[in-house]
């Protein structure tokens, strides 16, 4: 009987010995990931195309983490940081009544706008402003009487005037994230870029990091990586101290030691899988993902712990307070997240659509500022005291403005109250690492109507975010997905210290 040789790298039925070990450890490994962690309950982005990321800063940052408060809703410009005396002396007349232009006739009005949803909100009427207002600080900025808090710290932001988005209706929530109108094709958030592009400063804890309360399931998409992939999206993190990490809890029915065991058995399989798939971006993806996990279980409920923190610092944030509470949790959470490494915070600290307020302006606008005023004031001046003002930017911002014009759709039984939407011009502000103090940049027309001086698109914003935390924006193509030039946005260099 005639023996052959056994070759170097034998085979089974024509199946490669390396293949079939890497193949039966992914059968294996999925079996044990799916006892840590439980049924994935959500939908993941398309898999991770994008190779390794650009290993920023690109340049000496100015900034580290970013903390992003989001009002959903809209805000009225002029009953918040643009205030506007001449609707009060024109309250009640038309547009034509005045001694300005028609802002409909400026070509700028259909250039800034794309309807989605076809509603006429061409009205007429001025609306007088709803709140009084006055200069502050030695700055002397002028915000209305709705925010005595923050009043306190016009000295420390810079405000813009001047924003203008392209959507008139509340699409523009997730353009002024991601950069795209709801009829063009989405782009990654901001969030997700900027995680991208810089990578963790805590292994323990995510890079990117959601906070808030949604019961409407379109606000993922404030959040929403696409095609950079599942990686790059931001984790959501609960408040509830009993619960810190609802997606990512161990079960009960695992002991600590038994789902230490178990991850470094997936470990070696991961080995063994590098062997025969050392290029697979996404399973590359998932195994990170899963290694967080299990190491934010002990890190999230110790930084989400507000029991460490003093009454002092409670009450600052107005914790003490069941009116503020809700809201001063989640900014010093933010803090807390910040302080130790998160990239990104992105704080929904409102309702979805809470400032939305086409009748009752002055109730809305009167209930949500008391919300959230001490609370933002608190988060600033925490900031400074603990040294992290020159490492820590603040962003502010809504979706769009509110006409400053009376709403009169639907109203024809009751007075009309309210202003409708508006992207023609809005304010947000910014505050911290990099940025100027007591400054305010650009403006809207004298009725509030257009951003005439020195207009900024939403992502205006990313841009410069990008160039506070030292990443050359342009650089963070994705081989495949072409960006357009609106994409990527200007520096607001006028803020920048």
């Amino acid at each position: 009987m005639k023996h052959h040789p056994i070759p170097n790298s034998p085979q089974c039925n024509h199946i490669h010995r390396r293949s079939f070990l890497a193949d039966f450890g992914f059968g294996a490994m999925g079996m044990a990931l799916s006892t840590l962690l439980g049924q994935e309950n959500h939908t993941q982005a398309a898999g991770n195309q994008t190779g390794d990321p650009t290993n920023g800063p690109h340049f000496t940052p100015k900034a580290k983490s970013v903390i992003w408060v989001f009002l959903s809703g809209g805000y009225s410009q002029m009953e918040t940081f643009d205030p506007k005396p001449e609707l009060n002396k024109y309250g009640g007349k038309t547009f034509s009544d005045t001694i300005y232009p028609d802002p409909f006739k400026d070509p700028r009005y259909m250039e800034r706008a794309r309807s989605v949803v076809m509603v006429k909100r061409e009205h007429s009427k001025i609306l007088p402003m709803q709140v009084g207002f006055k200069k502050h600080g030695e700055s002397g900025i002028e915000i209305t009487d709705w925010w005595p808090h923050l009043a306190t710290c016009v000295d420390d932001i810079s405000f813009v005037r001047s924003m203008y988005t392209t959507d008139n209706d509340h699409a523009a929530e997730f353009q002024i994230h991601h950069g795209r109108h709801k009829l063009d094709q989405k782009q990654p958030v901001v969030g997700s870029w900027l995680s991208y592009g810089l990578g963790s400063l805590n292994k323990n804890l995510p890079e990117y990091v959601f906070l808030g309360s949604y019961t409407d399931s379109r606000v993922k998409e404030n959040f929403n990586p696409d095609y950079l992939g599942p990686k790059y999206m931001g984790v959501e993190l609960s408040l509830d101290p009993k619960n810190p990490l609802p997606f990512g809890a161990r079960p009960k029915t695992v002991l600590k030691k038994e789902q230490a065991n178990q991850y470094s058995f997936i470990n070696e399989l991961n080995q063994i899988s590098a062997v025969e798939y050392p290029s697979d971006e996404k399973l590359r993806a998932r195994i990170n993902s899963y290694e967080l996990a299990y190491r934010m279980q002990s890190s999230v409920p110790e930084v989400l712990d507000m029991t460490e923190e003093t009454k002092e610092t409670q009450s600052l944030y107005g914790i003490d307070d069941k009116e503020t509470a809700a809201y001063g949790r989640r900014l010093l959470a933010a803090r807390r997240l910040a302080e130790r490494g998160v990239r990104y915070t992105q704080v929904y600290l409102s309702g979805y659509g809470e400032w939305d307020s086409h009748q009752k302006l002055k109730e809305n606008h009167t209930r949500s500022c008391k919300r959230v005023d001490k609370p933002i004031a608190g988060l600033l001046k925490d900031l400074k005291r603990r040294g992290m003002w020159d490492d820590t930017v603040v962003v502010f911002c809504t979706e769009f403005g509110r006409t400053p014009a009376v709403e009169v759709r639907g109203t024809t039984t009751k007075m009309p109250s309210g202003r409708d939407h508006h992207p023609h011009g809005f304010t947000i502000w910014f505050a911290g690492a990099g940025i100027k103090q007591g400054h305010v940049h650009g403006a809207t027309d004298e009725l509030g109507f257009h951003a005439v001086e020195s207009p900024h698109y939403v992502t205006d914003i990313h841009a410069t975010l990008y160039r506070l935390l030292g990443l050359d924006h342009h650089r963070l193509d994705i081989p495949g997905r072409k960006r357009l030039e609106i994409d990527y946005g200007k520096p607001i260099l006028d803020i920048i210290t």
